[in-house]
């Protein structure tokens, strides 16, 4: 098969330069796909241990609120809120608003900077109860 040298070739990574709004776009795909992945397992973990009885319950509850728990509870919440900030640029940019380089780098940065001081909002509190209740 023949080139047409009137047509452009495709452009390849190595010519564009990196910037945030091509890792929030990336993280919108992996935090979508982990969410889908892990929020199944969990949830079907969960439904199996409460029908199987209180031994398999108090398994899934033990290891849900151990420390490996909280820190896979924690990395949901920000993919969570990473993909849902990530959904609300893409649909900013859906309707025509924000591909003006400056504003869609400053909306990347903000979208990053969103989901780790929202994840910190929320699980700062929980963290610090579960540790003053353990230091009791």
């Amino acid at each position: 098969m023949s080139r047409n040298p009137g047509r452009p070739l495709s452009p390849h990574l190595t010519i564009w330069r990196w910037g945030p709004h091509m890792l929030v776009s990336i993280l919108h795909r992996a935090t979508g796909v982990g969410l889908a992945v892990a929020a199944g397992i969990g949830f079907v973990w969960w439904l199996v241990a409460a029908a199987t009885g209180p031994e398999a319950y108090a398994t899934f509850l033990s290891v849900a609120t151990s420390w490996f728990g909280y820190l896979v509870a924690i990395g949901l919440t920000w993919a969570f809120f990473q993909h849902m900030f990530s959904g609300l640029r893409h649909f900013v940019l859906d309707i025509g608003a924000g591909y003006e380089l400056k504003v869609n780098r400053t909306a990347a940065l903000v979208t990053m900077a969103g989901s780790l001081l929202i994840t910190f909002a929320i699980w700062a509190p929980i963290l610090l109860r579960a540790a003053s209740k353990g230091a009791q």
